[in-house]
């Protein structure tokens, strides 16, 4: 999907209205700050209200006022109170108004003369990422993986490096290499807290093996990538069954295939080596100015995978008590499934 970069908030807005009519809902209200960014360029550090109408509006505070003039391709009106905004809406004869999942209570409760309904138009569309969309995510792909090649963590760990060390270095090279933040706090985990799918890096030695869960953000957009260094034949003999996995699941990623029919790959694999239930979360998900977003490689999800997705493939195996292996990359979602980045799965 080529769209040139000036017209690519107008194509998606068109888009997300068409959804809209189709619900017979006239309008709809957005404060997600990432929704915002995506529709028109300009990222909130407050508090902003997209309007998405035939002609599209956002309302700033006055604080915000010149950024918003400078990024966004939509128009800016300064902000003033729920009372002008409500009066604006009404104005335009709006009645039928749309509005966001995750939308606060308070904000909600001020809108209550309108006829409020969930829409999922936005995610919906966030799902097939434009052609521009993925070229900052193999960036930003690039620039992580090259940043964990350089912290060179068995070097790390031969030196008795501690944890939360080598997860703000980790975070540091990457700044250094062109990233803008970081895509989620990073995951730095050794010995027997590798098990442990989520954790928070420790004031503690680098034990083994050690799993690392890292990305980065380009101009708004997100990697993600694990990797697990294993270092005695026990560990080599999980981290075996979590690449066969990940790799039979890489290759089964391909437009017209379910979501659930990903996870299944790789469950069927782990399960067959007789690991299961050591396999603790879906095998991946979707991802893009948000590290989380729709759909995700789980077996309740029925989504088919459409062409320009992007998804991770993350199977893992988890030892309470042990340790944890977890293999993870992302795949462009086409006629065959593309790996973004060339880092190896076994380092």
């Amino acid at each position: 999907m080529q769209i040139k970069e000036n017209n690519v908030h107008e194509f998606h807005i068109k888009n997300i209205l068409k959804k809209l009519e189709e619900k017979g809902q006239d309008a709809m209200l957005v404060a997600n700050f990432n929704n915002i960014f995506y529709l028109s360029g300009y990222m909130s550090t407050s508090f902003a209200f997209l309007i998405i109408k035939e002609n599209p509006i956002i309302f700033v505070s006055g604080m915000n006022l010149e950024n918003a003039k400078n990024t966004s391709s939509i128009d800016i009106v300064k902000y003033e109170s729920y009372d002008k905004m409500i009066e604006y809406l009404k104005e335009e004869g709006i009645k039928n108004l749309a509005i966001e999942s995750d939308l606060t209570a308070s904000a909600y409760q001020k809108f209550n003369d309108f006829n409020l309904t969930i829409s999922d138009a936005i995610s919906t569309e966030r799902m097939i990422k434009a052609d521009e969309e993925i070229e900052k995510i193999i960036k930003a792909t690039e620039i992580a993986h090259k940043s964990l090649i350089e912290l060179d963590v068995r070097n790390k760990q031969e030196k008795g490096a501690q944890e939360w060390e080598c997860a703000y270095e980790l975070g540091y090279l990457m700044r250094k290499n062109g990233a803008t933040v970081e895509s989620f706090d990073t995951i730095f985990a050794s010995g027997p807290i590798s098990s442990l799918p989520h954790s928070t890096p420790r004031q503690h030695i680098l034990e083994t093996p050690v799993l690392v869960d890292y990305g980065c953000k380009i101009d708004g957009y997100c990697s993600d990538t694990t990797r697990t260094f294993v270092y005695n034949e026990r560990q080599e003999e999980i981290s075996d069954i979590v690449l066969e996995a990940h790799d039979k699941a890489v290759d089964a990623v391909k437009e017209g295939v379910k979501a659930c029919e990903i996870d299944k790959v790789a469950r069927d694999i782990i399960t067959e080596y007789g690991y299961g239930d050591n396999f603790i979360h879906s095998t991946g998900h979707s991802l893009g100015m948000d590290i989380h977003e729709n759909p995700s490689l789980s077996l309740r999800d029925q989504t088919v995978l459409e062409k320009n997705m992007l998804v991770t493939v993350e199977p893992g195996i988890y030892l309470e008590g042990e340790f944890g292996v977890r293999i993870e990359d992302i795949v462009l979602v086409d006629k065959k499934g593309k790996l973004i980045g060339d880092l190896p799965q076994i380092l």
